[in-house]
């Protein structure tokens, strides 16, 4: 059963090459894990936001890796292995064998964890328009962040596969401010970052400079001092790090997490390109 239901939501995504089918595979797998968290009641107390969120419950176009996840409030006795546990039991009900490794580290406020399965071409047979030359593993990291910056807000949104489940989703508005203290803090050029700067401006929406404050005055170049975040200030700050990316690095972070008939946008992307986008900003506002 489980083959053939895997097997028909493959042939509806289409994936145009080999890596295309890789991000679908693992598209698929965290589905199944985010419906578990539900059923487990993680997101009672959590609430899921990043790339994987903006992909899975806002329909971006871009693949992504990991679950992430926010407590709605600070929380430093949070232990993933509760819910590990049921993902693992849920999984292989369905035939799908998880492995689980807690890497959370003590001391740290963000707690990490993998889930891990090598099920397709084992367990399961799936009916795959391109053949799997070297089988790998997916693999899946959960990180939460158990003490957020104060302030975010927060929706129900649902998935409806492989079964419908209420997930407690951040607001745009507050995944706006917490991309944009990515961009600005990061220490490293992450393309899918700037993607997803793309992706909130198209859509007009306001980041939430109350979080982006909290953020920054929390960790990063910034933390510790008080001083006015404005939308005078954000575009100001983040012309300079436009103007330092080295763009063809931030494309080939991003290029094999896009469907293939949306790369070709890539080539736009340049400092001009992205100056322009934090123009378009502003008129959000």
């Amino acid at each position: 059963m489980l083959n053939r239901v895997l097997s028909a939501k493959i042939r509806d995504y289409a994936p145009a090459n080999p890596v295309e089918q890789e991000n679908v595979l693992q598209e698929l797998m965290q589905h199944y894990v985010l419906s578990s968290l539900a059923r487990a009641g993680m997101f009672a107390q959590a609430m899921f936001h990043g790339g994987t969120c903006l992909r899975i419950v806002y329909g971006m176009n871009r693949f992504s890796e990991g679950l992430d996840f926010l407590l709605k409030r600070p929380d430093p006795g949070f232990r993933w292995q509760g819910y590990l546990q049921s993902v693992r039991k849920d999984c292989l009900q369905e035939g799908i064998a998880f492995e689980v490794q807690d890497k959370a580290q003590a001391g740290t406020p963000v707690r990490k964890a993998f889930l891990k399965t090598d099920s397709i071409g084992k367990i399961l047979t799936l009916d795959l328009p391109f053949e799997r030359y070297q089988p790998r593993k997916i693999r899946i990291q959960l990180e939460i962040d158990t003490n957020p910056p104060a302030g975010s807000t927060f929706t129900t949104s649902y998935i409806t596969f492989p079964v419908t489940a209420p997930v407690t989703t951040q607001s745009p508005e507050s995944g706006f401010a917490l991309k944009l203290h990515a961009l600005l803090c990061r220490p490293y050029v992450k393309g899918r970052d700037w993607y997803d700067f793309v992706w909130y401006v198209a859509r007009k929406t306001r980041p939430d400079l109350s979080l982006l404050r909290h953020a920054l005055q929390q960790q990063g170049p910034w933390a510790g001092r008080k001083f006015a975040v404005t939308l005078s200030w954000v575009q100001e700050t983040m012309d300079a790090s436009i103007r330092r990316v080295k763009w063809t690095v931030a494309r080939d972070d991003v290029q094999r997490f896009l469907p293939l008939r949306d790369q070709e946008g890539l080539r736009a992307w340049s400092v001009d390109f992205f100056l322009n986008q934090l123009a378009r900003m502003g008129e959000s506002e």
